[in-house]
């Protein structure tokens, strides 16, 4: 199953897909705190047609944050690949890190949406509620088997309620500790 070909969502209207998502589960990965909660993400259509991509998440009380862009893969294309970037440390963003960001899911409301990429090492689902319906929830599970994904490596994530202020509110961690302790794996 894992050689099989990811199926990715095609034709998605990027302008209905900006806004804030909520990550219910992702598997865990060394770009992100272990002990994260209210972990987001908040896309923004630029005029360019790229995608401005912070990723948020709350750290000893603390809001963390990192800063990209996403862009069509193939903008020929109608299939829902996406390229990232980010700019890494966050605290003096020098070296670029790019990655794949697949929609293999996603409803036709554009409410919950399921992630991945080619090597099936990180898989998302997220939502625009910070909390989802359980049904909902496992037929994103069998969605993300049926693409050849280990579902026994997704983490849920923690969030409070209410969610978190805006990104303007509350204390920050301006200095990038957040990242270098997931790099170290803590």
């Amino acid at each position: 199953m894992a050689n099989k070909k990811i199926e990715v969502v095609r034709g998605i209207d990027l302008q209905t897909y900006m806004g804030r998502w909520y990550e219910i589960a992702s598997f865990p990965s060394r770009f992100q705190p272990k002990t994260g909660i209210n972990t987001r993400a908040t896309y923004t259509l630029k005029e360019d047609g790229t995608v401005n991509v912070l990723n948020e998440t709350w750290l000893d009380g603390k809001r963390s944050y990192i800063e990209g862009s996403a862009y069509k893969a193939d903008p020929k294309s109608d299939e829902a690949k996406l390229k990232v970037k980010f700019y890494v440390p966050p605290f003096l963003p020098v070296i670029p890190v790019t990655g794949d960001y697949w929609v293999m899911y996603l409803d036709e409301d554009y409410q919950y949406a399921l992630i991945g990429q080619p090597s099936r090492r990180y898989l998302w689902i997220l939502c625009r509620q910070n909390q989802m319906d359980e049904e909902v929830y496992n037929q994103l599970l069998d969605k993300a088997k049926e693409q050849g994904y280990d579902i026994s490596k997704l983490k849920r994530s923690t969030h409070s309620d209410p969610p978190p202020p805006s990104e303007d509110d509350g204390p920050k961690d301006t200095k990038g500790i957040w990242w270098i302790k997931s790099i170290l794996g803590k």
